[in-house]
């Protein structure tokens, strides 16, 4: 559920959606006075490794419309990333920080050890739910 606190974005699949929503979280933050800072930078890595992972990842014959919605609700942050492309086909349950040597895969590792709940689901194209809880300064 929105608060009046919430932020919507909609947009193309492309690198300016994720410095739109480093922006919308700008403004999230400001509204989020609870919050503490690592409350902050852990929601802002892994909201922006789930935006990176949407823009450089998801397929589709036409643009992929992105609608992201991030909100501050008493006590936590949430974000919601829906989108029309093709539905991904990943477990979160089997997902794991790759080796050293590793050049990718790390996005939503770090996305799931940040959040309190990260959950996908398929809907003709994606949906992706994040939340972190505050855990104060």
């Amino acid at each position: 559920m929105a608060t009046e606190s919430a932020i919507r974005l909609e947009g193309i699949a492309d690198p300016l959606l994720v410095d739109r929503v480093h922006d919308a979280l700008d403004r999230l933050f400001e509204r989020a006075p609870g919050a503490g800072d690592e409350d902050r930078m852990l929601f802002r890595l892994a909201v922006s490794e789930v935006a990176t992972n949407v823009v450089e990842h998801a397929l589709a014959r036409e643009p992929i419309h992105v609608t992201v919605e991030v909100d501050a609700a008493p006590g936590a942050f949430s974000a919601v990333f829906t989108d029309t492309a093709d539905p991904a086909l990943i477990d979160l349950g089997a997902v794991e920080m790759p080796g050293e040597d590793a050049e990718s895969g790390r996005g939503l590792a770090i996305a799931l050890a940040a959040l309190d709940e990260l959950v996908h689901e398929r809907n003709g194209g994606n949906t992706w739910r994040l939340l972190r809880r505050f855990r104060g300064e």
